[in-house]
């Protein structure tokens, strides 16, 4: 046996264990995981400590399933959006050029590290900083139950546009040039109807993973051969089973091991960069910066006729640094365009932030209400399609969320009721696939307080049943039904007691437990077949 290995993996297993500590205790602080493993890899650094081969690997991984996520995601049709192409551009042109001019003026001025910044390298620092969070704006959308809310889908967008560009710059920096044989990877666009069928036969369970592994590091693997850089190799081979149906499955399935390799990377950034306090306190310098991103995200969102509230929710959630701005500096450094302080300078204005962004995202509901007509008074008179107002068609009862649970209630109201049933969802291909089916249903956001001013209440709702995904989206949809002019008979779906006891708390005394509702529901079925 060789104990050299084994000596280099129980330390990378040492680090692995400090980053879980810390990662841990920065979810308690409710921050990304991130934000802990790169502190880990700093505190490591400090001790002496140094990245095994383990450790290594698990990061280049990490970044090759990260960008093949990002292709799986791919939504050509939501990015064409001039919301989402323009807002990014734009976004991203003017963000490079303030930034750099910011650098270039600091560094007149004397200031340490930055003044010894020539021009091309301040202007990729600022791209580097361009860049915002989809680690953290996807947690917090997850969280609150927005995915497919129409900020969650621009944010959405405009970070996969913004992953696009970054790894253009990854491919056209990657000093390679292409073999002729290079051509043949054109062969992989009608091989696509081969890759769906495979993973339409793999079914739900491990060999969707698995499969998901073979073609991102496959596929990584196959455009290196032939002289193009891997990692565009992982995102192609994501773009070409996006359009797939069990695409989102197995985005879902594989993103616990993109998350679990990516804390190599984010480790190996610490390990790899010396701390001082210089780079320290310019990263921090540098977090206030992002105040001014957000300020340039509201002005054009505004600007392509979106919402003040949709504007709003949207720039605040992009309104941090990104993790592909360290990928970005890395390669920088790796390549001598950078001095590795740059590396430590990024990681710093990273976390930062996500500490600056955290308190703000979680009063998002708050800032609007506190300067809602300051900021209507702002928006375009002229509605975008989706903005239009909203006829239930005199629905006197609503469902909040038409998954599996709002889907069967409505069914259910259906034969025991004879009043008109409105289904709610802000889920659009999910309501438009219920819509062919003749169902009542629009497109909204219960905790949308504009959705509530766009719904004409004509009659009003007698009974409003909230099957949202999680307790706090059921909660921002239950502060909205409380501003309402009139009052609702309100019930609730929840998955956990401890949830249960919260919408008690909250007034609501209907409230239903998915699981110990299937449960009585299957016990009475049972009883049922046997009395027969």
């Amino acid at each position: 046996m060789n104990m050299d290995l084994i000596a280099i993996a129980l330390g990378d297993v040492t680090w692995i264990s400090i980053a879980f500590l810390l990662g841990f205790a920065a979810t308690l602080l409710r921050l990304p995981p991130l934000v802990g493993f790169l502190i880990a890899g700093f505190l490591l650094n400090i001790v002496g400590a140094q990245s095994g081969d383990v450790l290594q690997k698990l990061a280049d991984l990490g970044i090759t399933l990260l960008l093949f996520t990002v292709g799986l995601k791919l939504d050509i049709r939501s990015l064409m959006r001039p919301q989402v192409w323009g807002t990014t551009v734009i976004h991203m042109t003017t963000t490079v050029a303030v930034i750099s001019g910011i650098l270039v003026a600091l560094g007149i001025a004397g200031l340490p590290l930055i003044s010894e910044l020539t021009l091309n390298q301040a202007a990729l620092v600022a791209f580097a900083l361009s860049f915002s969070s989809t680690v953290f704006v996807v947690k917090v959308l997850e969280e609150r139950g927005e995915m497919a809310s129409q900020h969650g889908r621009t944010a959405i967008g405009i970070l996969i546009m913004q992953d696009l560009v970054a790894v253009l710059f990854i491919a056209i920096t990657s000093a390679k040039l292409p073999s002729p044989w290079a051509a043949l990877l054109l062969l992989l666009i009608p091989f696509r109807s081969v890759l769906g069928a495979v993973l339409a036969r793999a079914g739900h369970g491990e060999l969707v993973i698995l499969f998901g592994l073979v073609l991102a590091l496959g596929g990584a693997q196959m455009f290196e051969l032939v002289g193009v850089k891997g990692d565009l190799g992982a995102l192609i081979m994501g773009i070409l089973i996006s359009t797939d149906k069990k695409a989102k499955e197995m985005a879902d399935a594989m993103l616990g091991f993109k998350d679990l390799f990516l804390v190599g990377f984010f480790l190996s950034i610490g390990l790899s960069s010396q701390l001082s306090w210089t780079p320290v306190m310019i990263g921090l310098a540098l977090v206030p910066i992002v105040l001014l991103k957000g300020a340039l995200f509201m002005v054009l969102m505004l600007a392509f006729r979106m919402r003040a509230r949709t504007s709003l929710f949207a720039t605040i959630n992009l309104s941090n640094y990104s993790e592909f701005g360290l990928i970005v500096a890395s390669l920088g450094v790796a390549s001598g365009w950078l001095p590795t302080d740059w590396l430590v300078v990024i990681a710093i204005a990273l976390s930062g932030s996500f500490l600056l962004a955290a308190p703000i995202t979680r009063s998002s509901n708050q800032l609007f209400l506190r300067w809602r007509d300051w900021l209507n008074k702002r928006q375009s008179s002229k509605r975008l399609f989706e903005d239009q107002p909203i006829d239930t068609h005199e629905a006197r009862i609503a469902i909040f969320g038409m998954g599996r649970v709002g889907n069967g209630a409505y069914r259910e109201l259906q034969n025991i009721k004879d009043e008109v049933i409105v289904g709610v969802d802000h889920d659009v291909a999910r309501i438009a696939g219920l819509a062919e089916k003749g169902l009542n249903v629009i497109v909204g956001n219960a905790g949308d307080p504009d959705f509530w001013d766009k719904i004409e209440h004509n009659p009003p709702f007698d009974m409003v049943l909230l099957a949202l995904p999680n307790v706090d989206a059921n909660l921002y949809a239950l502060e909205q039904i409380s501003q309402l002019p009139y009052k609702p008979e309100v019930a609730a779906v929840v998955t956990y007691e401890d949830e249960e006891a919260i919408m008690r708390e909250h007034g609501i005394e209907k409230v239903f437990n998915i699981y110990s509702a299937a449960g009585a529901g299957f016990a009475e079925h049972v009883i049922a077949v046997k009395a027969t």
